[in-house]
């Protein structure tokens, strides 16, 4: 080496801080880091005959106990070690069948979420909830650190008034045969379609309440409670309302009502109406057509031909809950084959549509409708599981033979699951909570797309804009509140305009302000502090003091003025003539009386 080279040491932290190149540098996600931060922790199954409960966690941590020598016993078992671990296995290989080893939560809703729906495609996720609003979550555009909704909409404001009446969502569905509307029930009679986008498409009619006869109206005469797709008519769609009655719709070109199924209520004492709980319209078994079916608030069950006529049901099965229950949860198998259903009566039962009279199997399991109407249960895409969720916060895997549970893991500890979706084409869970989160459950092995993508790209670096505590409202910070927002220097400055701190800045001697541009602004006064006060209205204000006189009063001063000097007659005052009157005598006025009686 030569002398004169110049040995320059490596500095780890300059190399770190200059970049490695010029130009666009492209972001390097570290996916195995964000699969192992999105894996949930393991816990024991558990398998109860009939009646659904958490499962308690596994611990890796044994009980430590000491004798009385003060020696440590712990591993004195050590012969149930191997079995324990044995067990640990097996239930890792059980719980890999399913996909819940990983989890992606979207909080984006202030209350429970109590609908939600995904795409065929699995790139678009739409959640409705208690808060009135029903939020749009695209899985091609979110990040590991940009979770949120790209639009949110509130299907039942009608202006911008804040005097509008919103209702809570009780049910989004996208159309499974063209997914470019949305189907929107709302806590009104009305039921709405919305485009991929949140753009209103069409509206129902509310019907005349003043009818009795439920066929002659044009639509529910009062709230709606849920509603459902036809399996394979893009252009027919049903709802359930409380008005006793299943109305079609045809969505062609607007929401024209097709059909109206009246379910005449055989419970002593309701008058012939009930309330429909739940609507289920299942795809066609093989060479047979489509079942729709529904249940109502007096425990009944009822199935209906799904192509008509809907004159007389195919099967009813009047007490298959408990009366005065709330029926939320229901589905049909893809097959067509089974319907599961969800009652109030803390019961899970699955019935055979071919032998519609009782059901196959029946559990007990706590239920959550009484605070959460739209509580549901749903089959697997294979019809190979059922998931439903628990008042504890637990997702449950059904087997649909026994309905005992496979599978019982801990979604959200201590808030209900309301809604859930297995996705067919992503093979992933989704879970809706009371606590406005939303769950998607997945396994890198088994699941595709939807969350895998999300957890595959690099993490965006935070915007200024992204942190809630160094944004400002607009209006908030005209209302002149303590909010901070970042000047282009990178100081902190406060958001309120500096002629509201120091009020007499840019204003003269007189308190004009000095730039003409500016009007001026009256001083407050004690009297109100945006009005000028009485003096200054007296003063410059031409009449301003008749406000407090009586009307009545003011002309009648005038009355001895107008007489002695007329205005309009002045200029005949001395030409004109003495008026004479008349001279009558007794004789005459007595005439005059009696020819004025002889008339009246």
């Amino acid at each position: 080496m030569d002398e004169d080279e110049i040995v320059v040491e490596e500095d780890d932290a300059l190399k770190n801080f200059l970049p490695n190149g010029f130009g666009k540098q492209e972001k390097e996600a570290n996916v195995a880091l964000q699969f192992e931060r999105s894996k949930r922790p393991r816990h024991e199954k558990s398998v109860l005959e009939g009646v659904g409960s958490l499962g308690q966690d596994a611990s890796d941590e044994r009980p430590r106990s000491v004798d009385d020598g003060g020696k440590d016993v712990a591993n004195r078992d050590n012969d149930h070690d191997e079995d324990d671990d044995d067990d640990d296995d097996n239930d890792e290989d059980e719980e890999d069948e399913y996909p819940v080893s990983h989890e992606l939560v979207l909080k984006t809703h202030e209350r429970p979420i109590t609908s939600m729906t995904l795409d065929p495609s699995g790139s678009r996720l739409i959640t409705g909830s208690t808060d009135c609003t029903v939020k749009f979550h695209d899985f091609a555009s979110m990040t590991p650190t940009t979770l949120r909704a790209f639009k949110s909409v509130d299907p039942t404001a009608t202006k911008t008034s804040a005097n509008s009446e919103t209702h809570p969502v009780h049910h989004v569905e996208f159309n499974p045969v063209s997914p470019s509307s949305i189907l929107v029930i709302s806590a009104i009679p009305q039921a709405k379609l919305l485009s991929r986008d949140g753009e209103p498409l069409a509206e129902s009619v509310k019907g005349d309440m003043y009818l009795r006869d439920m066929h002659n109206t044009k639509g529910h005469i009062s709230e709606v409670t849920t509603g459902t797709w036809h399996p394979t008519n893009r252009d027919i769609c049903v709802t359930a309302g409380t008005d006793s009655t299943l109305r079609t719709w045809d969505c062609s070109i607007r929401m024209v009502q097709k059909d109206v199924i009246v379910h005449k209520s055989r419970a002593a004492g309701s008058a012939g109406r009930t309330r429909m709980t739940a609507v289920a319209w299942g795809a066609s078994p093989a060479g047979n057509s489509s079942s729709l079916v529904a249940a109502a608030l007096d425990g009944s069950l009822v199935m209906w031909s799904g192509d008509g006529p809907y004159t007389r049901p195919s099967a009813e099965i009047r007490d298959a809950h408990q009366r005065d229950t709330w029926t939320g949860g229901l589905d049909i198998s893809p097959n067509g084959r089974t319907i599961v259903t969800r009652g109030g009566d803390d019961t899970i039962k699955l019935w055979d549509t071919r032998k519609f009279k009782s059901p196959i199997s029946t559990v007990s399991h706590p239920s959550t409708t009484s605070q959460y109407p739209t509580t549901g249960i749903k089959f697997s895409p294979t019809s190979a599981s059922i998931i439903t969720g628990s008042a504890t916060g637990s997702l449950y895997i059904l087997n649909p033979a026994t309905l005992k549970s496979e599978l019982t893991t801990p979604v959200t500890p201590n808030f209900p699951i309301i809604s859930l979706l297995w996705h067919p084409k992503l093979n992933q869970i989704l879970t809706s909570s009371a606590n406005a989160e939303t769950h998607v459950l997945y396994n890198p092995s088994l699941s595709q797309r939807g969350a895998i993508d999300i957890m595959s790209r690099a993490p965006k670096r935070r915007h200024i804009d992204d942190d809630p505590s160094l944004t400002t409202d607009t209006s908030l910070a005209l209302a002149g509140t303590d909010a901070q927002i970042i000047a282009p220097n990178g100081n902190l400055s406060s958001a309120v305009p500096l002629h509201h701190k120091q009020p007499t800045t840019g204003l003269t001697a007189s308190g004009r302000s000095r730039d003409p541009r500016r009007p001026h602004i009256p001083l407050t006064t004690p009297f109100a502090k945006t009005q000028p006060d009485e003096r200054h209205v007296r003063d410059n204000i031409p009449l301003s003091s008749m406000r407090d006189e009586d009307p009545r009063e003011a002309l009648l001063k005038y009355a001895e003025k107008a007489e002695k000097e007329p205005m309009f007659t002045n200029a005949w005052k001395k030409t004109q003539p003495k008026t004479i009157y008349a001279e009558i005598s007794d004789e005459e006025g007595e005439e005059r009386e009696k020819k004025r009686v002889k008339q009246g």
